[in-house]
């Protein structure tokens, strides 16, 4: 098999993928079947500097370096061969935010990271004006969040891009984006694989943009789907990616994509009908649509897979972190008796036995809110217990309602989609730290979301596998379209464990959800009296 390998990466055979997370850039390696050959990554931080949450572009291209520097070690390590050529590489990155260029490709302020919440008032303005939900973070409402500040810079733009998109057109010369990743720039017209023209236009109609010397539609990058081959790794690019000159240009590149399209594709999630959930320390799901939705909804994000269709995303920022508050609590009642118990053990124990509480949790209401959670209207957060007084107060309850409190503002989200838009869902693939322990997860968010929740019993590899597996798909001859290709090839033989809803375990979550909803009042009131 390491023969196999050796020639499988010294023929060029194999594909990379390289995702810029947050915290961590991440490299892989596959082969043509998609398995994971070798892998490397680098840590980093975004910093806070003059109000602005940012990376610099400096620390960008030292990551890039090390992930792929230790990804080639690893390889050299495992099979005694040097990485020269590629079949195809791509890059996947936190989306949206804001890197505006000048044309001499110069970037004309520091990069803007979809954390910054600044664009308030452009979100609230362009929402209005298109009939469609722009949050915050998306790259339009950074740019006439710029405009409406009388931005000196903003008349210089050239070319405005994500950080996945700079990456691509560094190394490729191509001014491109996947069209998942671009619909976190502009919104997307689903049938015509495209930018929104309607909305472009009435952008460029808007007085304060029509004074500026550019059009929106020539500083935007050029809309592409998942299979697109036409880019190419250049010479310049394989060295600036490779210092020591061993990688050589020439490799098929795939379109960029974001955070959001790569965990789609790691979870096979993009056909409609299916979608994923993300549960760790915030929580999203991602809804492939049959449709388009008929309302406007400021708690639902419309974007689409890399292939173009319409997801509807939901976003939470608290999910765990209260959770394992309460097991450090329960970790320190251990130690005052000496007693040792594995962390991950105490966790199992504490998730099972929230199987047993009440369906409703017996009256008591957990809030998880260590930040503000928009979804929910709450500014700030305030971890928050409440009981009744005769509620039934056991731990079972205990941990039942902190788990259902870890997915009450998703269930709070996407319940639009099921009571107003009238959404089916055949199955969600769930993945993350909340689904560690076996079925209780599952089985809780199945109550949640009123679908049945899948779960990869093999581990999926991430977004960086999932930018790994685009490429493989732009410059492999598979003559599929991509739920095809994932579907027959990519997850062919894996294996999946699948929670149904339990019609008791709806009814308990709904009846909490009464409560809960009743109660957010309080919670926005501890954030205003308690300092």
């Amino acid at each position: 098999m390491s023969l196999n390998i050796a020639e499988i990466i010294e023929n060029g055979h194999a594909s990379l993928g390289i995702e810029l997370g947050s915290t961590r850039i991440k490299a892989v390696l596959i082969a043509p079947d998609t398995s994971v050959l070798a892998s490397g990554d680098y840590t980093w931080e975004n910093k806070l500097e003059n109000g602005i949450w940012t990376y610099s572009l400096d620390d960008v291209w030292k990551g890039l370096r090390s992930a792929y520097s230790n990804l080639s070690s690893d390889a050299t390590e495992k099979y005694g061969v040097r990485i020269k050529n590629l079949r195809a590489l791509g890059f996947s990155a936190m989306m949206h935010g804001y890197l505006p260029f000048d044309k001499n490709g110069e970037l004309l302020t520091p990069f803007r990271t979809w954390r910054n919440t600044k664009q308030a008032e452009a979100a609230e303005e362009l929402t209005k004006l298109f009939g469609f939900n722009i949050p915050q973070r998306w790259s339009i409402a950074h740019l006439y969040q710029a405009i409406l500040n009388g931005e000196e810079h903003v008349k210089d733009i050239a070319f405005l891009t994500t950080l996945a998109g700079y990456v691509h057109y560094t190394l490729t010369g191509e001014k491109t984006l996947g069209i998942g990743e671009a619909s976190g720039m502009f919104p997307i017209d689903s049938e015509r694989l495209d930018y929104n023209s309607e909305m472009l236009e009435q952008f460029s109609e808007i007085t304060s943009v029509k004074a500026m010397p550019w059009n929106i539609r020539d500083i935007l990058p050029k809309v592409l789907i998942a299979g697109d081959g036409s880019a190419r790794l250049t010479e310049k690019g394989a060295k600036m990616l490779d210092e020591t000159g061993t990688l050589q240009g020439g490799a098929v590149v795939c379109p960029p994509e974001g955070d959001a399209g790569t965990g789609m594709v790691a979870t096979n999630a993009v056909l409609p009908r299916t979608g994923n959930i993300s549960a760790g320390t915030s929580v999203f799901s991602m809804v492939v649509l049959e449709k388009e939705l008929g309302g406007v909804y400021s708690k639902i994000d419309m974007v689409t897979t890399p292939s173009g269709a319409p997801v509807a995303m939901v976003h939470c920022n608290n999910c765990s972190s209260e959770i394992d508050a309460w097991v450090k609590i329960f970790t320190q009642y251990n130690s005052l008796f000496g007693i040792e118990v594995k962390k991950s053990d105490l966790y199992d124990k504490l998730y099972e036995i929230a199987l047993k509480g009440d369906s409703d949790c017996g009256g008591v209401i957990a809030y998880n809110y260590f930040s503000g959670e928009p979804v929910t209207d709450v500014a700030e957060g305030r971890p928050m217990l409440v009981r009744t007084p005769d509620a039934n107060f056991n731990i079972a309850n205990l941990m039942r309602a902190q788990l259902f409190s870890a997915m009450a503002a998703l269930k709070y989200g996407n319940d639009i989609l099921s009571d107003k838009e009238n959404v089916k869902i055949d199955c969600l693939t769930g993945h993350g730290g909340l689904f560690k322990t076996p079925k209780v997860g599952q089985k809780l968010m199945a109550a949640a979301m009123k679908a049945p929740i899948a779960v990869m019993k093999t581990a999926a590899e991430g977004g960086a596998w999932g930018i790994a597996v685009l490429a493989e798909f732009a410059g492999g001859e598979h003559g599929k379209s991509l739920p095809e290709y994932l579907e027959n090839e990519v997850f062919k033989n894996s294996e999946k464990s699948i929670e149904e809803p339990d019609e008791n375990d709806v009814l308990g979550f709904n009846k909490f959800m009464e409560n809960y909803i009743a109660g957010l009042e309080a919670e926005r009131k501890a954030a205003e009296t308690i300092k």
